[in-house]
């Protein structure tokens, strides 16, 4: 594919051979090599053209101020200034995702001991996950590179959305997902009416395939592949989120959950622009990564002190996180280091110990990525790598509702009675 233009304020070629309009990624400049700094143009790469590192977007920001941002939708399109989208983005035909809720976290504080503790749920997407928000952003960028299909390997929620994303664009999508992915997911991907492609194999298995397709059909945009610079951006949104709905305040330590890394790393990205701005003021914080045992290569790096991630073969209830080869997660551990964070994991019996915990105490139910996220939260406390008197925020980035699975043997009716009062007085409830 050829590169599309040389900065956002003028036009240029698209991938498929059109032109891209003035400001098309918004106050995005190039695309810059993580590894060795590399930059060039704005484009659908994802690799650099000098050491094959991956790439983000770089920018030349405006001044934004607080006024600007509160005065946008409530949704992800009020944070347009610092994002790879053009201005009129809130106005072109998208799912509208983000300014979910922050919940004040009480009971399960009081229950794990934390003075202060808020979950950001993120289940209050259109498709009931935080991969709306980066689908969203890569939506944006297809349209202005002017590719035609929609695409990505997935472990569900992002299958989900992608799915959705496209039908609300009036574009085709398809859909690459491992053939033992949870049922739901499976029947709220393919009630969108794209294609979707069940692959034999774990979702490593199907990422490769989708990067193998990516390079070979002109006019398809995986999020997750060769539009990845900007889909992964999205994910900064959840950072701006939780610092305005603090009151323009970062928290001091924050849990998330870790399948590619993605979300982790660009939270703290989040956080630094938000700094770099003067819209929140300096301060220490802490992020710590969460795993499932089962599929935790992060976890284990970062225990054993390496800065290297070796693959392993996923295998745990926790599909959604399920990436065996994480694509970010050497920076994953430059930045729960850098933070004075760290990365734990947990059993899948604790993960469905943590889906009932803060469905008990907080009336949420997450997925199962939600239930690593809540174990690993009670696990770094017992362990005191969480400081339980500094203010805490924990991610759930799904619905309980996609993984129902993980708890159908768990809970259920009290008792089964006659329709009659002394049959409910003899069961003793």
């Amino acid at each position: 594919m050829s590169a599309v233009i040389d900065t956002p304020t003028t036009t240029g070629t698209t991938a498929s051979g059109g032109t891209t309009r003035a400001g098309a990624f918004g106050h995005a400049t190039n695309l810059r090599c993580r590894a060795c700094g590399a930059e060039q143009q704005l484009g659908p790469f994802y690799a650099c053209f000098e050491c094959f590192g991956p790439l983000e977007v770089a920018y030349d920001f405006p001044t934004v101020t607080r006024e600007q941002i509160e005065a946008g939708p409530k949704n992800i399109w009020r944070y347009r200034s610092l994002l790879p989208v053009p201005d009129d983005i809130a106005s072109i035909p998208n799912t509208e995702p983000g300014y979910t809720r922050l919940i004040q976290a009480d009971n399960l504080a009081r229950e794990l001991g934390i003075h202060k503790l808020w979950v950001k749920d993120d289940s209050g997407n259109p498709t009931h996950s935080f991969k709306d928000r980066v689908v969203a952003v890569a939506l944006s960028a297809a349209r202005e590179l002017g590719l035609e299909v929609l695409a990505c390997p997935s472990t569900g929620n992002l299958a989900n959305a992608v799915a959705a994303a496209a039908a609300r664009a009036g574009i085709k999508s398809v859909v690459f997902i491992p053939d033992d992915l949870e049922r739901p997911k499976v029947l709220t991907t393919a009630v969108y009416g794209g294609t979707l492609v069940a692959v034999r194999g774990n979702y490593d298995d199907v990422n490769k395939l989708a990067s193998e397709i990516a390079g070979e059909e002109e006019g398809w945009a995986f999020v997750n592949v060769n539009v990845r610079p900007y889909y992964a951006e999205g994910s900064k949104t959840l950072g701006f989120e939780v610092a305005e709905q603090l009151g323009w305040r970062l928290p001091q330590q924050v849990v998330i959950p870790v399948a590619s890394g993605a979300q982790l790393v660009k939270v703290d990205k989040g956080f630094g622009e938000l700094v770099s701005h003067g819209l929140v003021e300096d301060a220490p914080y802490k992020i710590f990564g969460a795993q499932a045992t089962g599929c935790s290569p992060v976890a284990q790096a970062f225990r054993d002190g390496h800065d290297v991630v070796q693959p392993v073969k996923p295998d745990t209830i926790a599909k959604s996180l399920a990436i065996g080869n994480p694509a970010d997660g050497p920076y994953v551990l430059d930045v729960t280091r850098r933070t004075g964070g760290s990365v734990a994991d947990v059993s899948d019996d604790e993960v469905r110990d943590g889906i009932q915990l803060l469905a008990r105490t907080e009336g949420v139910f997450a997925e199962t990525a939600g239930g690593v996220t809540i174990a690993t939260l009670k696990k770094l406390v017992e362990t005191g790598q969480l400081d339980p008197d500094a203010e805490t925020v924990v991610f759930n980035t799904g619905d309980g509702l996609k993984t129902l699975d993980a708890v159908a043997d768990r809970v259920g009716p009290a008792a089964t009675i006659d329709p009659t009062y002394p049959a409910f007085t003899a069961a003793g409830l």
